[in-house]
């Protein structure tokens, strides 16, 4: 469902005379997506090396070997909406840096299995932060125009991330022979030291963003929150120009002064009539992204493959490639998010990953192996990425009022890592009572339904400001 068009004089904003400042500091901040993509998905490659070491054999600690790290995310997410209000955006941001740099090098040489779990969760506790606030800060930087783009900019930060955690996880694991015994296995490099290297590459990306950090400016919206008009209007010239930044701030102070009778923004305003239905559409498109199941393309990419006939090194070359599909089809999104508006690309990619699941299922069932296994998830992760991957973070970052974005954006996102933790906790525990035929079947059912949520409640907001998405969306 759409939002009334806006008139008057709100119906367009001003252009911004230039943009390679704004997409500078989004692509600093964007540095917070591409460790959230590493550091998810390095544990697809690492796991079956590790789960030797710590000799994991139950479905249950597989499950929460892979899925620890999204209890650190829900933590990270819940207190990010808080931390961003108080202390600002940047500060978050450069937090969540060095949660990375410090989880990532512990991770890496852990020797008990509790400890594995500790540092797997503080860096889920980062990328908890970073997933929240990297996107609310870019849309609250980026010019009206190309905010879909800037946005989306996080995403494909979050795919560059996956793809080089595959590449890397490719690189540093060696051949590992036909049947090779279990205690040959459990002394190998990679069961002793390669899957360690694998989470320490993160580090020097993360001391990259750290220093990075120091140098982006504050968001003019939170600025402005905070009576700092010189700041924000300082931030603003230089992202947009001289009248542009008058515009803004005359459009933000314009929606500070309508909520100044009201109460300090807290959760509370989340359950407010004219807020809950949107924050209920932001949660439902959150869930939705995370259970149309492409996760598990990544996390447990060896045993989707190996079910269909690929031996341990073909996986690894597999797993790259679904990296590969993922960042070019991430680029498309990029391209076309500006244009095609938000909507239409996520019915459609509700409908492409939903038949690319019910095919793959067949395929399953009806025993075919190998490339056709491999061409249907290649598809299922193509649309994706270029639908409902970037599209979900660009609407969790609009649809939300101003006075409320960094906690509803806090409740979406950490649905979301509540639907990501199940999803993953679940699947080695289904696949063993379902089959891998079952458990497409399911997601794909998932995904069709999906599609009537967006079609009945998910509003168009491209090409309108975020003052315009609040009044839409709220009545106002």
């Amino acid at each position: 469902m759409q939002g009334p068009m806006i008139t008057g004089a709100q119906s367009a904003s001003t252009p911004a005379e230039r943009t390679t400042y704004v997409w500078g500091i989004a692509i600093v901040a964007a540095l917070g997506g591409l460790l959230f993509g590493y550091d998810w998905v390095v544990i697809g490659g690492a796991r079956q090396f590790y789960e030797q070491y710590f000799h994991l054999t139950s479905p249950a600690l597989v499950g929460w070997a892979n899925s620890c790290a999204l209890v650190g995310c829900l933590i990270g997410s819940l207190a990010a909406g808080f931390f961003a209000d108080r202390y600002g955006r940047r500060r978050v941001l450069l937090v969540s840096a060095v949660l990375f740099a410090v989880s990532s090098a512990l991770t890496g040489w852990a020797y008990s299995f509790n400890s594995f779990i500790v540092w797997r969760i503080l860096g889920g506790t980062a990328i908890g932060l970073s997933s929240n606030v990297s996107p609310l800060y870019i849309a609250e930087i980026s010019p009206a125009a190309i905010r879909g783009r800037l946005v989306s900019l996080n995403q494909f930060a979050i795919v560059v991330g996956i793809l080089l955690a595959q590449i890397v996880n490719w690189l540093i694991a060696r051949p590992v022979p036909a049947n090779l015994s279990a205690d040959v296995l459990l002394h190998s490099w990679n069961v002793q030291y390669g899957w360690r290297w694998m989470f320490m590459a993160v580090v020097a990306p993360a001391i990259v963003f750290t220093i990075a950090s120091l140098f982006i400016p504050e968001s003019p919206r939170w600025l402005l929150t905070r009576e700092r008009e010189t700041d924000a209007r300082e931030v603003l010239q230089r992202i947009g120009g001289q009248l542009y930044a008058s515009a803004e701030i005359e459009s933000i102070e314009r929606a500070i002064r309508a909520e100044a009778d009201t109460e300090p923004s807290s959760w509370r305003e989340l359950l407010r009539p004219s807020v809950r239905r949107i924050v209920l559409v932001g949660i439902g498109l959150a869930v939705l992204q995370q259970w149309t199941g492409i996760n598990t393309l990544f996390n447990y990419a060896a045993e989707v493959y190996r079910s269909a006939g690929y031996g341990a090194n073909d996986i690894l070359l597999n797993i790259v490639i679904t990296g590969a599909i993922n960042l070019v089809f991430t680029v498309l999104a990029m391209l076309l998010v500006d244009r095609l508006g938000r909507r239409w690309m996520m019915l459609f990619g509700c409908v492409g990953i939903g038949v690319s699941h019910l095919l793959c299922a067949f395929a399953y069932r009806a025993g075919w192996r190998g490339s056709a296994v491999l061409v249907l998830t290649l598809s299922a992760i193509a649309c994706y990425a270029l639908t409902l991957a970037p599209v979900t973070w660009v609407l969790i970052s609009e649809i939300f009022p101003n006075r409320v974005r960094s906690h509803g954006v806090s409740a979406a996102v950490s649905a979301l890592w509540a639907a990501s933790f199940a999803l993953t906790y679940t699947f080695p525990i289904l696949n063993r009572s379902l089959g891998t035929s079952g458990i497409f079947f399911c997601y794909g059912l998932i995904c069709l339904l999906g599609c009537g949520l967006v079609a009945m409640f998910v509003p168009e907001t491209k090409g309108r400001t975020l003052e315009q998405i609040e009044a839409s969306v709220t009545g106002g």
